[in-house]
């Protein structure tokens, strides 16, 4: 069977490793998407729809096709089809310049139908509302109901009830570096194409089968990414226009969205309103949940949300709706589903805590059987120093409040088959690693340099890593889901592992030794029942003589884990006469199985709860009801994170078995739920709507007072 060893005998992993690829990043050595140049290279453009709902009747292109220094001008859309959101594709340029692009894009002249159209999921439902969606009933799908028990018994059980309405409002997802592809044919049959994506071979396949191609004819490159969050996976219309365009100018195509377009079209958290009761016994066990809740993910399907969530209820009934709007897609964002859900439920959580007369703490102790996360609660309770929180929510007299809170998550990341690897030792002692994977900034070049150093006695920076690149045939899954490390260590270990046993039977003769009992020290290998016996690695890699040794690997289901479970404390100050919310620290435990890089795995905690805190108290897309347009489609109104909003975030890394998992979704679950009941601790009002932004603070504070 398979293993990682004993964590006494790692000389790497679970260590503090500094990122192969950090020096590259902050010179600017490393290649991103939009750093890529083409000799010859044209500039492309997309016009996009203003309007949110209207029927095309014509498109002029003439006039752009005329103007100097336009190579080619494509419409995207036919005449008589619906526009169904702003931001939809119209048609697309390429041009000399970016300047001539952006021209050429205004003297194309569309003529549209305006529609009726629906931005906000009230008007959406309402009666008689405009119909978005054809193949549903109005604008709502069917609904998913889920029933374990009997809810109606579980309340007559149950000794305090709460009744509430959570929402979360749409988020979009602020890749800081914008979707886009350089394109480039070699001649009609092969493609390449410079991508910021999380799926290289994902990008290869769908672009492929658009034009008619056998796989290995189209190659797909991923240097560096900046950002995705689950939203970059597939070409998109952006990714097939810049291949159509190349390929009729025969020139190479760089096309990334606007910061505009990236608010528009490039994905976004569905929102969540969950209306729900729960009701709990006297000695503080749930006993009883109840939800009807909708959400929105623009013209699409796709509004998950979990509920309950994480703590044991028997008698649940849930019923979902999905409500479509006239706006941009929905995808996949950072641990979909959960953060809405989390925050709904650990704000119930401490609502029926507050009745029962309970600490939230012990509430959560009595109603959660994960023993991971038992041991998680008595850590960060120390950690932030629980016992210092108010007694009484909003108590004192100053201006400055703080207060506590405490929101926990789960997530899977257990990795699946589909990685293909190999690791090459030369004869001159250099060693190569090769894999389709994406780096998508989270590490994984590092993690493999450090699982094939630890199996070879050598240094990470001894290791070359090549990802990100779909030519030499080893493919791996997308990076999505927290699913890329578990996906891909096991297949780097037992690929340096049948490559150090090749290398073993090559030298076993030399040391006298029998196969078996050959081992690697740092540097050398040397012979276990003889210690006398070494020799250099690089004396080893010599007696190759002209050959290599290149073996590949397999995913071994032993090396990986799957469910891991978080848990997270904040404490925040809140002004009573502006409304802001201070961070003061967050603490967040996370069980990441084993951390094959102790750094990059507390600077992934950290960046989820970045992530976090900013739906908690920042984000949020603001439509207008009477254009049909997002209010805020830039980063000046659009809030995000920045310095002087991160507090103190102390990442526990918590190991729980000698496992590897995904760990990139997990830390920004429990963060919105947590803040939410620091802040309610800290003025004793609640408020169940994100983000906490100061309006809603002082107009909370001042109904109270009324």
């Amino acid at each position: 069977m398979e293993s990682w060893g004993e964590a006494s005998e790692s000389r790497l992993i679970g260590k503090r490793i500094t990122r192969l690829s950090g020096k590259d990043k902050v010179t600017g050595k490393a290649k991103y998407t939009f750093d890529i140049n083409r000799p010859g290279m044209l500039y492309g453009r997309i016009l996009r729809s203003e309007v949110p709902h209207a029927t095309v009747m014509g498109i002029d292109m003439s006039q752009a096709e005329a103007l100097p220094g336009v190579k080619a001008v494509i419409p995207l859309i036919e005449s008589g089809k619906k526009l169904r959101y702003q931001g939809q594709e119209i048609a697309a340029v390429a041009a000399e310049t970016d300047d001539i692009a952006k021209d050429a894009l205004r003297l194309i002249q569309v003529h549209l139908e305006a529609l009726p159209h629906v931005v906000t999921e009230a008007d959406a439902m309402a009666e008689g509302a405009p119909q978005i969606r054809e193949n549903w009933a109005g604008n709502q799908s069917e609904p998913s109901i889920n029933k374990n028990r009997d809810v109606a018994a579980g309340f007559e059980e149950a000794a305090v009830e709460v009744e509430a309405t959570y929402h979360t409002p749409v988020q979009t997802h602020v890749c800081l570096e914008t979707h886009g592809h350089v394109a480039e044919w070699e001649d009609e049959q092969n493609l390449t194409v410079w991508a910021s994506t999380q799926g290289v071979f994902g990008v290869r396949r769908d672009l492929a089968q658009y034009f008619g191609l056998p796989p290995n004819q189209v190659r797909v490159i991923t240097e560096h990414m900046g950002g995705g969050f689950g939203s970059k996976f597939g070409p998109g219309s952006e990714g097939e226009a810049a291949a159509k365009l190349a390929r009729i100018t025969g020139k190479a195509v760089k096309l990334m969205l606007t910061r505009k377009d990236e608010h528009l079209v490039a994905g976004n958290r569905p929102s969540m309103t969950q209306h729900v009761r729960a009701g709990a016994t006297r000695d503080g066990r749930l006993i009883a949940y109840d939800m009807r809740g909708y959400g929105t993910g623009g013209i699409s399907s796709g509004a998950g949300f979990v509920g309950p969530y994480v703590y044991h209820v028997p008698n649940t009934r849930t019923e979902r709706v999905n409500v479509a709007v006239n706006a941009g897609n929905q995808r996949a964002m950072r641990a979909p589903g959960h953060p809405q859900g989390a925050f709904a439920m650990d704000s119930l959580m401490d609502e029926l805590a507050e009745k029962l007369g309970m600490n939230p703490l012990e509430f959560r102790r009595i109603n959660d059987s994960s023993e991971v996360r038992q041991a998680q609660y008595t850590l960060g309770a120390q950690e932030i120093g629980w016992h210092r929180r108010n007694n009484v929510p909003g108590a004192g007299n100053g201006v400055k409040k703080r207060g506590m809170g405490v929101g926990s998550g789960q997530w899977g990341g257990g990795g699946g088959r589909g990685t293909e690897a190999r690791v090459t030792i030369n004869a001159d002692g250099t060693v190569e690693a090769v894999t389709g994977t994406q780096d998508i900034g989270t590490g994984i070049r590092t993690a493999i340099a450090i699982i094939v150093a630890e199996e070879f006695g050598l240094a990470p920076t001894d290791i070359t890593v090549k990802v990100g690149d779909s030519a030499p045939g080893l493919p791996s899954g997308g990076s999505g889901g927290s699913q890329t490390t578990a996906s891909v260590a096991p297949v780097i270990k037992t690929a340096a592992a049948a490559a150090k046993q090749k290398l073993f039977e090559h030298i076993a003769p030399l040391l006298e030794a029998p196969v078996a009992d050959l081992r690697v020290g740092t540097g050398i290998i040397y012979v276990a029942s003889d210690r006398t016996k070494t020799i250099t690695w690089q004396q080893a890699a010599g007696q190759l003589g002209m050959e290599s040794i290149s073996e590949g690997g397999h995913w071994a289901e032993e090396l990986r884990k799957g469910v891991v479970a978080g848990t997270q404390f904040a404490e925040v100050e809140v002004d009573t006469q502006t409304g802001a919310v201070k961070l003061i620290k967050i603490v967040a435990v996370q069980d990441c199985g084993l951390a094959i890089n102790r750094l990059t795995t507390e600077s992934q905690i950290n960046g989820g709860v970045i992530m976090g805190l900013g739906q908690a108290l920042l984000e949020e897309r603001f439509m207008d009801a009477q254009t049909g347009r997002m209010l805020n489609a830039n980063l000046e109104d659009y809030k995000i994170p920045g310095t002087f909003e991160i507090p103190e975030i102390k990442s526990i890394v918590f190991d729980t078995h000698r496992k590897v998992t995904g760990i990139g979704e997990p830390p920004c679950i429990p963060t919105p739920g947590a803040i939410a009941n620091a802040v309610y601790n800290a003025i004793g009002v609640r408020i169940r709507e994100l983000p906490l932004t100061p309006d809603r603070i002082l107009t909370a504070l001042a109904e109270k007072k009324a």
